[in-house]
C-alpha cells in the first residue's frame, strides 16, 4: 500500500471504530460506568490491567472485583477498614489473584492519602519510556510489595511493550469528540503515548507495514507508534481504533 492508501484506511477505520458503539463490548465500558474522576481512573487502571482474554471474560471480572468494593472503588479504596478486605479474598482472573488485588488496594489507599488523581503518578519523566519507568518503580516503592505482583505492572526496563499500561493511558489522556476515550488528563500529552500492541493490533501493523521488529516488545511499540505519527503526529494513538478494528472485526484486511 502506498502512504496515501495507508492512511485513508487508517482513517477510515479510525472514524468507524471511535464511536460510543464501540463501548459496550470493550474494557472500557467498565469505567463508563462512573461520573466521578476517581472512581473513572481507579475502575480503568483495573479494567486495563485485567485485561487478558477474550472481552466479555474480563468485562465480567472486572464487574466481579467492582461489586466486591461496592460499585464505589474510590470510597473503598480510601475508607475500608480491615474487616471489609475479607469482600477481595478469593478474586483470581488468570495469575491476578487476591494477594495481588491487596498490595493494589494498599498502594492506592496510600497513594491517594497525598494525590487527587493517579495522572500525578505517571508525569515523572521527559519520555514516556522514562515516565512508565518511573510509574512501575513508584507503583512498588512500598515494603509490603509482593514479588509476585510485579509481573502485573509492564515496564519498559524488562523490555515490555506495556500493551495494557499503555491503552489505560489512551484511554485517561486522549481527548476528542468522539465519547470513547475520557481525555481527563491533560498534563501528559497524546502526542507522546505509544500504541498498545496486542495480536490483533500487531498482525494489522505488520500487514500494512508499520511493524518490522521481530519481536513485540518496547522497541517495537516505539516503532509502531513513531510510522503511526507520520499520519498525525499530535495523535498516533488514535490509530489503534483502526488496527484493532481491523484485526477483530475484518481480519486481513490491507493483507
Amino acid at each position: 500500500m502506498t502512504h496515501a492508501q495507508t492512511l485513508n484506511l487508517l482513517e477510515e477505520r479510525y472514524d468507524h471504530y471511535n464511536r460510543p458503539a464501540f463501548i459496550e463490548n470493550d474494557p472500557i465500558s467498565i469505567p463508563h460506568r462512573f461520573t466521578q474522576r476517581p472512581d473513572i481512573e481507579i475502575s480503568a487502571l483495573f479494567a486495563a490491567l485485567l485485561a487478558w482474554g477474550r472481552r466479555p471474560t474480563i468485562i465480567s471480572k472486572v464487574t466481579e472485583l467492582l461489586r466486591r468494593m461496592d460499585d464505589a472503588p474510590h470510597q473503598f479504596i480510601t475508607q475500608h477498614q480491615e474487616e471489609d478486605l475479607k469482600k477481595l479474598l478469593g478474586f483470581c482472573h488468570r495469575t491476578f489473584c487476591d494477594t495481588d488485588l491487596l498490595y493494589f488496594v494498599h498502594w492506592l489507599r496510600d497513594y491517594y492519602a497525598g494525590h487527587d488523581t493517579l495522572e500525578d503518578a505517571f508525569l515523572q519523566g521527559n519520555t514516556q519510556r522514562e515516565r512508565l519507568e518511573n510509574f512501575h518503580t513508584r507503583f512498588f516503592s512500598l515494603e509490603d510489595a509482593p514479588q509476585r505482583t510485579r509481573k502485573h505492572v509492564a515496564t519498559p526496563a524488562r523490555g515490555s511493550a506495556c500493551k495494557r499500561v499503555n491503552m489505560y493511558l489512551r484511554w485517561l489522556v486522549r481527548h476528542d469528540d468522539r465519547g470513547v476515550d475520557f481525555g481527563l488528563w491533560r498534563r501528559l500529552p497524546m502526542a507522546d503515548l505509544i500504541c498498545p500492541i496486542d495480536v490483533h493490533v500487531e498482525r494489522q501493523a505488520r500487514q500494512l507495514g508499520l511493524l518490522t521488529r521481530p519481536v513485540v516488545d518496547w522497541r517495537a511499540a516505539e516503532e509502531l507508534t513513531e510510522n503511526l505519527r507520520r499520519f498525525d503526529a499530535a495523535d498516533p494513538v488514535k490509530y489503534d481504533f483502526a488496527l484493532f478494528g481491523l484485526g477483530v472485526e475484518e481480519k486481513n484486511i490491507g493483507s
